[in-house]
Parts: structure tokens; sequence; C-alpha cells
């Protein structure tokens, strides 16, 4: 007997045996392409997340720079012309010398600075908010202190956290 079938049918052509591998290879580089994908988009809502906590925990520290601008004039200051629980007006002088008043007073959320009972701005941006603010005079036999309690929050924060400052400033003005 001979073998009756064809060379074809016994040895199939290269094309016929890669059909298998070029699917497979197609599935692979896909599942390969997803992975990749989900791991970048991971990344990438990672570092999203990361620059908005920067941003709040930056907005959240201007709170220190308003109290070092309190702090610097309350320290030149000459003596406390008026005091309340969220004003403060201090007597000092210019560089000419000249008198001059200096005002911290909080007005909503906003803490305002006037000179000589003017409003030159806020200290604070309007990313933040003033929680409290609160002044309260200490006098002692060689001179006057001013303690500051100051709490800020970001207007950005989802979750509203405060940031709390405390100082105790003496005039030094007052020595002079």
């Amino acid at each position: 007997m001979k073998n009756t079938k064809k060379k074809n049918e016994i040895y199939p052509s290269k094309l016929e045996q890669n059909r298998g591998y070029a699917l497979l290879e197609t599935i692979f580089y896909i599942l390969l392409f997803a992975i990749l994908s989900i791991a970048v988009i991971d990344a990438l809502m990672t570092m999203t997340k990361s620059f908005k906590e920067t941003a709040i925990e930056s907005d959240l520290m201007q709170g220190g720079n308003i109290m070092e601008r309190m702090t610097r004039e309350i320290r030149q200051a000459n003596g406390i012309s008026a005091i309340g629980a969220t004003d403060l007006k201090l007597n000092t002088k210019d560089n000419a010398g000249a008198a001059k008043t200096v005002e911290f007073l909080l007005a909503g959320s906003d803490i305002q600075f006037l000179e000589n009972n003017a409003i030159t701005g806020n200290l604070n941006s309007s990313n933040i908010s003033v929680t409290n603010l609160s002044f309260a005079q200490i006098n002692t036999v060689k001179g006057a202190s001013v303690k500051i309690t100051l709490s800020v929050k970001s207007n950005n924060d989802p979750v509203a956290r405060n940031e709390n400052f405390y100082d105790t400033i003496v005039l030094r003005g007052d020595y002079q």
C-alpha cells in the first residue's frame, strides 16, 4: 500500500503552524500593556495625591510667616496703644523716626494689617483662613509682652486640619 496522503496533509506549512502562536503572542502583549498602564496610572495618582498634600502643608505653614511678621512688629514697638481679644494696636516709629501706629485685626477669616489706621492688606493669602487669633498683654516691672495664639486652616483641605501657632513677644522698643 502506498501512502495516498498528500505531502501538505502530513507536513503542515509554516503558516499553519504559527497561527496558534500569533494569537498567544497578541494576548501576551495586550496583558503586558494593561499591566504597565495600570502601574503608570497608579504612579500618576500617587504623585497627584502627594502634590495636593504638599500644597496643603505649604498653606498651613503660612501661619508661621504671619506669626513672624507680627513678632517683628511687636518687638520693634514702643508700646501698646490698644489690645483686644482679636485686635492689637501698637505705637512704633517708621524708618525716619516719625511716630506711627501698627495694627493687627481679625476681620472674618483674614488678618488685616493697618498702618496709621489705613489698611495695607491681609497678612494671610486667600488659600488659608484664620480660625482663631487672640492677643493677651503681659505686664512686668521691666516692660510689656504680648502673648499670641493663632490657628489657621487651608481652604483646599477636605479634612479641614488646623495648624496652631503660639508665641510670647517682649516689646524691645519699650526698653529704648
